[in-house]
């Protein structure tokens, strides 16, 4: 039998949906139910209660959740709030609070992916509050708190730990102008004679010394940690709390010499 969404959850995504100050307003729910064919049985009730009953019965006659998912992910999409991105931050919070309990988070490209399922309501919000307290003692970037996330910290670290790592080439992109990644990227960022981001003023023997090593440790965090995350199934790449807290302060220190270039 395939999985549906109990009525509390399906009231948790309505409300989170259709937030009277952030979520969808009245004509987005009826362009998104319209597109995906869905029946809008109470259009006059108001705005989560209409999208609660549409979606309810929809899922009741279907027998599955698949029309529920596929509303959300055509309501999250990042392009729809390219001008308004606090609503789309504000949304994806309120939706992974209530999908955390079905095993579902949403990332901030929009995907849904499955994480291990929350039992309390505090067990995502404690795991994330403290990761992102220990790296605030320590001081770390805030480009990397930016990663320290419910929702991404919820299974195990292993999406926090992904995302902080590819920040690393999105800054080095940003910075250049370049469009290479990984290795590449980082030879083509910072090797070479003339580096284009020198983190030092490049003249002595000692600081060119200095930007080869934070060339191989910038190589080493991808080889190490972006690579391994983005190709090995998640089940079999477990990182601890504490591991994740020391290389997120290797990430926070590269960001900082990064800024600094």
């Amino acid at each position: 039998m395939e999985k549906i969404f109990s009525q509390s959850e399906l009231e948790g995504i309505s409300q989170a949906l259709a937030d009277t100050n952030e979520g969808l307003t009245g004509s987005e729910i009826g362009s998104i139910l319209q597109s995906l064919k869905i029946k809008d049985p109470t259009p006059d009730m108001t705005k989560w209660k209409r999208l609660y009953n549409a979606l309810e019965e929809r899922q009741y006659n279907s027998r599955n959740r698949r029309a529920v998912l596929e509303f959300i992910r055509q309501a999250i999409k990042p392009v729809r709030y390219t001008k308004q991105p606090e609503r789309f931050e504000t949304m994806r919070a309120n939706l992974n609070r209530t999908l955390s309990f079905a095993g579902i988070a949403i990332l901030d490209d929009g995907s849904l992916v499955e994480v291990k399922q929350a039992q309390t309501i505090s067990e995502a919000y404690r795991r994330a509050d403290e990761l992102r307290l220990d790296l605030i003692q320590r001081g770390v970037h805030p480009d990397v708190l930016f990663f320290c996330r419910e929702e991404l910290v919820v299974d195990n670290y292993f999406h926090a730990v992904l995302e902080a790592t590819k920040s690393i080439a999105d800054k080095l992109r940003k910075k250049t102008g370049l469009i290479e990644d990984g290795a590449s990227l980082v030879d083509a960022a910072l090797g070479g004679n003339q580096p284009v981001l020198a983190i030092n003023s490049f003249v002595s023997g000692s600081e060119r010394s200095e930007q080869s090593g934070f060339v191989n440790l910038v190589k080493g965090i991808f080889g190490m940690f972006r690579n391994t995350t983005a190709h090995a199934p998640r089940a079999l790449w477990n990182i601890s709390k504490e591991d994740a807290e020391d290389l997120l302060s290797i990430v926070s220190l590269i960001h900082r010499r990064l800024d600094k270039c």
